[in-house]
């Protein structure tokens, strides 16, 4: 499974595109901006062929297991070629590769690339996979949660969610049990929980504060919750500004966490590594997470407290909020499109076939959760695994988190300044405002 620094850098990758030619003048098929009709009228290349980032070997893997098995029949009609580049380089090839009317028939690609105003997207060059998967019969195969945010990150439905990672509050079971604490539902009782477990002695939540991105998480989940799913959507349409009020009391109200102690003592220069051990040694009741900790957690020589005393929760609502508590953060990785000038019938049956049985395959074989239903049973998974498997099956909507939709500058500065605020040196309104002066600068 990807790390987490590979998920921001991946998502990151799309921010700045470099442009060789006018991609437009690639296009074979449609010139309407935005992906194309899902319907298969492209043509079907030699092989099929799949370029991934050096990084994910896993999807290499499982698809080959598909060829071998569910999808034989497919791969000896058209077979399985894989092409790879390095994460860090993949703007710049997709780009290269469209401008000379070469994309592969299924390829990775840069977020900003594949959206409706992107270089791909304005020129026709990703397939509509909600038009093509119920042209084929085969949508229902794409969990909600997946394709809510396939949306969300991209405007569209152009990446296949080969691994799909929630993320919560990760907890210890033990703890809330010995404490007698229920799992919270609001924010005013998270706090609660927070001092009776600093009470006793344990620190409420395990922190990564040297990454910042673990504080910044609780900021953007905090507004999620108080001003609703399209906040930060909002904020960069325009018709909201961080330093609304409303915004401007989620960075007041984790300053406030860190201010209480709920962090515990020197978190600022705390790595991943340590707010893990900490959390998987029972020393930290909660740690804010992404479900990619499952395999620290399914390793007994990180997780001494045992699999089964830990749970996760989502963020809790903000009372008055106009968000949901069962509105999880999620991403879906990397951008995994279809070239639709290469979609035809054979590619289209390779398509189903992998929304169809990737799912049970990439789990039974890897752990590996992803954002397609589960079709065939799937045995001897570890309970902290299926625990997160059952939660994304079971999720309808999801938000992305705090920096998403923002520039590549505004994110750095949003984790920068986060220490300052967290330590008091920035208030909430001028960290706010540092950070809304930098979006307008840089749109």
């Amino acid at each position: 499974m990807y790390s987490r620094r590979t998920h921001r850098g991946m998502f990151a990758a799309g921010i700045a595109l470099i442009t060789l030619v006018p991609l437009a003048a690639c296009s074979a098929g449609s010139s309407t901006p935005g992906s194309t009709s899902g319907a298969a009228g492209g043509t079907d290349p030699a092989k099929f062929t799949v370029l991934t980032a050096n990084e994910n070997p896993t999807l290499a893997k499982e698809l080959d297991a598909l060829a071998a098995g569910s999808c034989k029949a497919e791969n000896t009609a058209l077979p399985l070629e894989h092409q790879t580049v390095a994460q860090a380089d993949t703007v710049q090839k997709i780009t290269l590769l469209a401008s000379q009317g070469a994309l592969p028939a299924h390829f990775i690609a840069g977020t900003a690339m594949v959206r409706p105003d992107g270089d791909l997207g304005k020129a026709g060059l990703v397939l509509d996979y909600k038009k093509a998967l119920t042209d084929l019969g085969a949508w229902d195969g794409i969990l909600p949660a997946a394709a809510s945010t396939v949306d969300s990150v991209y405007g569209q439905m152009v990446s296949l969610p080969y691994q799909y990672n929630i993320e919560g509050i990760w907890y210890n079971k033990a703890i809330f049990s010995k404490l007698g604490l229920p799992v919270p539902t609001t924010f005013d009782e998270l706090l609660a929980d927070s001092a009776k477990i600093k009470d006793a002695g344990y620190t409420p939540f395990a922190m990564d504060g040297k990454d910042a991105w673990p504080v910044t998480r609780l900021i953007g989940m905090y507004i999620f919750r108080n001003v609703g799913p399209d906040a930060m959507k909002n904020v960069q349409a325009g018709t909201a500004k961080l330093t609304d009020a409303d915004f401007v009391k989620a960075a007041a109200a984790v300053q406030t966490m860190a201010k209480d102690g709920y962090f515990g003592e020197g978190f600022i220069s705390n790595d991943g590594a340590a707010a893990n051990n900490a959390f998987l040694t029972g020393k930290a009741a909660m740690k804010y997470d992404g479900s990619w900790l499952l395999s620290n957690i399914n390793d007994a020589s990180q997780d001494t407290i045992g699999a089964d005393n830990v749970g996760l929760m989502p963020f809790p609502a903000v009372t008055g909020g106009a968000g949901s508590i069962d509105q999880w953060a999620a991403n879906a990785g990397a951008a995994m499109a279809m070239n639709p000038k290469s979609y035809g019938p054979k590619v289209a049956a390779w398509l189903k076939c992998i929304v169809t049985n990737y799912g049970s395959q990439a789990l039974q074989d890897a752990g590996v959760v992803s954002g397609f239903k589960v079709n065939t049973p799937v045995t001897s998974i570890p309970v902290a695994t299926k625990m997160v498997q059952e939660k994304v099956a079971s999720i309808q909507q999801t938000v992305l988190w705090f920096e998403a939709l923002m520039d590549g500058k505004s994110t750095a500065l949003a984790q920068s300044n986060v220490s300052l605020l967290v330590t008091g040196q920035m208030s909430a309104q001028d960290y706010m405002s540092q950070l809304q002066t930098s979006i307008d600068a840089n749109k």
